[in-house]
């Protein structure tokens, strides 16, 4: 499934990184087109290769029961962090899209390494490239990202987000963990790649 997509318009040097008007779109819109970007946290991180999209009509989303002290972000601009804490366990990192107030986000579920293994292996205790960012629990240990970087804009450091080259094959599936509109299609996938949390449905 090829999406026809957005291109981030900041141009430095050969690098071309994302602008905030990026997010201010669906976030059905921006979910895939973030599929082979780059994200990088301090300037560790990898290809982004798996994430997943919340409406805020979407009984799964986190605003769906209205605002909270939680969720406060999600309210917010487009452009910026999300970080929640999952099960009381893990951070996960959202970015939020779609104009203030509309309460949707991407979810990252997965990266592919590419800079900085050696802080993410220390960090997460293991060396398997393929096990140190495939689910978003796992991603934030690896790149170091908590709760005192919810709210932090992306398109300015410690995060750091270029747009990837060429147009990736994306896979399309229903979301994983999720009791609640679980049957939709909003997970999306670099087809074919081995660092996604879960493989696709054939």
């Amino acid at each position: 499934m090829v999406h026809q997509r957005m291109t981030p318009v900041q141009h430095h040097g050969p690098v071309t990184l994302f602008h905030p008007g990026f997010f201010a779109r669906s976030v059905h819109e921006v979910a895939p087109e973030l599929i082979g970007a780059t994200l990088l946290f301090k300037g560790t991180g990898g290809r982004i290769v798996e994430v997943e999209a919340y409406h805020h009509t979407d009984p799964a989303a986190h605003s769906f029961g209205g605002q909270t002290p939680r969720n406060a972000v999600m309210f917010g601009p487009p452009g910026c962090a999300y970080v929640y804490r999952s099960y009381g366990i893990h951070w996960c990192l959202n970015f939020v899209c779609e104009p203030a107030g509309s309460a949707s986000a991407v979810l990252i579920r997965a990266l592919e390494p590419t800079t900085g293994l050696a802080a993410m292996r220390r960090r997460r205790g293991l060396s398997d490239a393929r096990l140190l960012c495939s689910g978003p629990g796992r991603l934030c240990e690896a790149l170091g990202i908590t709760a005192a970087h919810n709210g932090l804009a992306l398109d300015k450091p410690p995060f750091e987000l270029r747009a990837g080259t060429g147009v990736p094959k994306i896979a399309v599936g229903p979301r994983i963990g999720i009791t609640k509109a679980a049957e939709m299609p909003w997970r999306y996938g670099f087809e074919g790649s081995r660092y996604l949390s879960k493989p696709f449905r054939r």
